[in-house]
C-alpha cells in the first residue's frame, strides 16, 4: 500500500510540473491562439470580429492614467505603437521585462510602448519596476476595461499596431525583443 502511494505521489508531482511549465510558456491566466478574440477576467464579453484587437482590426483606443497620475491616449500617433497586457505577479510576464525595456530603449524613438499593467496599484507596479532597473512607460489598466477591448484571455499579451492603427501582429505568451524588431521591420 505504501509502495502505491509513493507511486501516485511521483505520479501527481509530474503531472504538477508538467501543467507548471506549459503555464509558463503559454502565459498567465489561460492558453489562447494568436488572433483570437475572448474576454478578460471578470469583464463582459466582447463580440468576436468587433473591436476585440484582431490583427487587420482597426486597433481600439482608450486613455489610462499612467503611474504619475496623468491620462495617456494609447492610439495611433503617426507611427507603429505596441501594447503589452501584464501583471507584476505572473512569471512570464517577468521574464520578457528585460527585453521589451531594451526594446523600448533601443527604438523609443521611432515606436511607442505602453505596458498596460492589470488591476495592480500604482505603488506595487512602481517599486516592481523600480527593483528591476526597467524604464519602460507604463499605464493601469485599474479595472480591465482595456483588457477586454483586446480580447486579453492570459498575460502576457502583447499587441504590434502599424502606424496606421491596424493591429498588424498579436501573441499571448512571452515576446522577445529580437521578435518585436521582426515584427518592426516589417511595417
Amino acid at each position: 500500500m505504501i509502495q502505491k502511494g509513493k507511486s501516485m505521489k511521483k505520479r501527481y508531482t509530474a503531472l504538477f510540473a508538467a501543467a507548471f511549465a506549459l503555464s509558463m510558456i503559454a502565459g498567465c491566466g489561460g492558453n489562447e491562439k494568436a488572433d483570437t478574440g475572448a474576454t478578460a477576467k471578470a469583464q463582459p464579453a466582447v463580440e468576436q470580429g468587433k473591436g476585440a484587437g484582431l490583427r487587420g482590426e482597426a486597433a481600439p483606443t482608450f486613455t489610462l492614467k499612467n503611474i504619475a497620475g496623468e491620462d495617456v491616449a494609447v492610439e495611433a500617433k503617426g507611427k507603429p505603437y505596441i501594447i503589452n497586457f501584464w501583471a507584476t505577479w505572473c512569471p512570464p510576464c517577468q521574464a520578457e521585462i528585460p527585453d521589451l525595456a531594451a526594446f523600448y530603449a533601443s527604438h523609443m524613438d521611432t515606436v511607442d510602448f505602453y505596458a498596460v499593467n492589470l488591476q495592480e496599484d500604482a505603488q506595487v507596479v512602481q517599486k516592481f519596476m523600480t527593483e528591476r532597473k526597467a524604464e519602460l512607460p507604463v499605464v493601469l489598466d485599474r479595472k480591465g476595461g482595456a483588457a477586454t477591448l483586446y480580447g486579453v484571455r492570459a498575460i502576457p499579451t502583447t499587441v504590434v499596431v502599424d502606424k496606421e492603427g491596424k493591429v498588424a501582429y498579436r501573441k499571448t505568451g512571452g515576446v522577445t525583443k529580437e521578435e518585436l524588431e521582426d515584427v518592426i521591420s516589417k511595417l
